[in-house]
């Protein structure tokens, strides 16, 4: 199995240093293919916990599980242009902004959670192609510098925080 060593920390914006924090030493590919098995659990959740929200105004747990889709897509877009040394400043998004119109909380959980499963298959198969050369590329994104490496690390972090979020407020231990 191929190693991405730990980034530094002036590889991506502090703000990341949470999800990144989260990561054995083991690396990021490891706990990528761990969290297939974890999403798949989520499928036999049923559709009225699939709607269930903690509180008013906050996701559902179909939303959440949307927005787990949403951002690995944004982070494994910016984790090719940046791996193909494409130095083009890549733009923020509003995860909120977005989930307001995004279609998840309509949808069937089980169509929801193979969104998931099928986009990360898809960072991990990008993942698995990638050199140390094209994991040391650096870039902007959302005016923030990063290197591929980081983005292979933030991916299974930001992750591994919602899948958190869903056992502590939502009472969905999966994990």
């Amino acid at each position: 199995m191929m190693t991405i060593p730990r980034p530094a920390a002036n590889e991506f914006d502090a703000f990341y240093q949470g999800y990144v924090g989260k990561i054995s030493d083991a690396g990021p590919l490891a706990l990528l293919r761990d969290q297939v098995a974890v999403f798949r659990q989520l499928r036999g959740l049923g559709e009225a916990v699939g709607d269930h929200r903690y509180a008013e105004g906050k996701w559902s747990v179909k939303e959440l599980i949307g927005h787990l889709a949403d951002t690995e897509r944004v982070f494994a877009y910016r984790l090719l242009r940046i791996a193909r040394a494409d130095k083009t400043p890549l733009a923020g998004f509003d995860e909120n902004a977005w989930a307001a119109v995004a279609p998840h909380g309509r949808r069937l959980l089980g169509d929801v959670v193979d969104e998931l499963i099928g986009v990360r298959m898809a960072t991990i198969t990008l993942v698995e192609s990638l050199d140390d050369t094209a994991l040391a590329n650096a870039g902007v994104a959302n005016n923030c510098p990063v290197s591929g490496r980081a983005i292979c690390w933030i991916i299974p972090g930001h992750a591994q925080h919602h899948l958190a979020i869903l056992a502590e407020r939502y009472g969905v231990g999966i994990l």
